[in-house]
């Protein structure tokens, strides 16, 4: 994805005053991180769990207009058995994610959708660290619930943190996804990251036409193992 000189500083310099007005409001967060978007699901329903940041949070929209809750109403309106789970919290980090993922895994999960590491690549956290962490995850979902539906949500980050740096962090994912049997979203952001009417003011949280693609980018990926 090609992203205009004038998007990229945006871009960067958004998401850190976001990330820095959010890290107060991080504890709270965490408290009601885990949201059932149709209420109330039917027992007998499969779990959909998205473990993210503030994209999956839908950081500056209403709770219906974040992917996740858009991903609920297409299975609702194909009668499938799922309940969406939303365990987003804005500023998390993938090593915030390795430390929080024993709690979210109290509760039953069929299907597990990762959306992490924007907020690594974007702080410039060594590569190394980012795949360890979020490897960490996948194998403590993998040691809990090893019949679960695992999902990856493929990230970039923009050219102008390095070339190299670029590079490795784009390979993780689908690095990962092939190592550890998941269903890869190539990437999430696209076809919405660095569109400026696609997100907010602050240049990185998509609106809710926004979230809109990224539902269907996540849909293409999954519905076929639903």
């Amino acid at each position: 994805m090609k992203f205009s000189h004038y998007i990229l500083i945006l871009f960067i310099l958004s998401f850190f005053n976001a990330c820095g007005s959010n890290e107060s409001k991080k504890t709270e967060a965490k408290k009601d991180s885990i949201q059932k978007q149709n209420a109330p699901g039917k027992k007998d329903n499969k779990t959909i769990l998205f473990f993210g940041n503030s994209l999956t949070a839908g950081y500056g929209l209403e709770q219906v207009e974040a992917f996740p809750a858009l991903i609920q109403k297409k299975i609702d309106s194909l009668n499938l058995p799922y309940t969406v789970i939303n365990a987003g919290v804005s500023g998390e980090t993938t090593s915030g994610g390795s430390a929080r993922i024993d709690w979210i895994l109290r509760q039953p999960i069929d299907v597990f959708v990762l959306e992490l590491g924007a907020n690594d690549g974007l702080r410039g956290i060594p590569v190394t660290e980012t795949r360890n962490n979020l490897q960490l995850i996948i194998d403590k979902v993998k040691e809990k619930y090893p019949e679960s539906t695992l999902v990856l949500a493929g990230m970039q980050v923009p050219p102008n943190m390095g070339a190299q740096y670029s590079k490795e962090f784009r390979e993780i994912f689908p690095s990962l996804a092939q190592e550890n049997n998941m269903i890869l979203i190539p990437f999430l952001l696209e076809g919405v990251g660095g569109e400026r009417a696609l997100n907010q003011d602050d240049g990185i949280h998509p609106t809710a036409e926004g979230h809109a693609m990224l539902a269907d980018n996540i849909w293409k990926a999954v519905k076929d193992s639903l």
